[in-house]
């Protein structure tokens, strides 16, 4: 076994056509796991009746199980439990499983994230915001949540990080995204180590633009709330 020049050459355009799905996995998953993330920290941190409980046995789940575990459940599992009540979600393109699938996983990591940053804002800031007449609800977009990003900054780049390297699992369900393409491209040519080559440039890439933007994000919010 040795290693193809012209092979390497060839892999490379081809993966790259499918950069933008893989991208789009973790942008998905990043917005939708950033928003419910957000919810279930709030149910937890809020002490909602049962909705606190939930979040809980929701988040040790998706947190202790394998991605690949929890996309099959989606995938397998989930038209079936929706059928009992009459929806049939069976010809779903299997991309809105995936996306549904690495947003809940993302959630869940968001979301202890997001309890421990806002936790760790004083609590002389919650004592100020009252009596200053503040809501509950005010405290937090004016206050709280502003002084929590530059905390959740580091770890929520992590997290995006290891979602994008997560998302290499996704062919397990036929979808054709830089992976995919490897394995379908190997089968036809006989040569996966050019493209598992390629895809590893492409991820260490990726993975470096994050850590460069999260770093540069980091430094502007620290900044900011020196300054102001």
């Amino acid at each position: 076994m040795r290693l193809d020049w012209d092979t390497l050459v060839y892999f490379f355009p081809k993966l790259l056509a499918k950069l933008p799905l893989t991208i789009s996995i973790v942008l998905v998953a990043t917005v939708f796991g950033l928003l419910l993330g957000l919810a279930l920290a709030l149910a937890r941190l809020e002490r909602v009746p049962v909705l606190r409980q939930a979040s809980g046995v929701l988040v040790s789940f998706l947190r202790g199980t394998p991605i690949i575990v929890q996309m099959f459940l989606v995938y397998f599992g989930l038209p079936l439990v929706l059928q009992t009540v009459g929806v049939d979600i069976r010809d779903w393109d299997k991309i809105w499983f995936v996306y549904l699938t690495y947003s809940l996983n993302a959630a869940a990591f968001f979301s202890e994230i997001l309890r421990s940053s806002i936790g760790a804002v004083p609590k002389a800031q919650w004592d100020a915001a009252a009596g200053c007449g503040l809501t509950r609800a005010q405290t937090y977009r004016r206050i709280v949540l502003p002084q929590s990003v530059a905390i959740a900054l580091p770890a929520t780049g992590m997290t995006i990080t290891g979602l994008l390297q997560d998302t290499s699992l996704a062919f397990m369900l036929g979808i054709v995204d830089v992976i995919g393409q490897v394995k379908a491209m190997g089968s036809i040519t006989g040569h996966l180590l050019e493209g598992y080559i390629v895809a590893a440039f492409f991820f260490v890439v990726l993975s470096l633009l994050l850590e460069r933007l999260f770093h540069r994000a980091e430094k502007k919010v620290t900044l900011r709330q020196r300054t102001s």
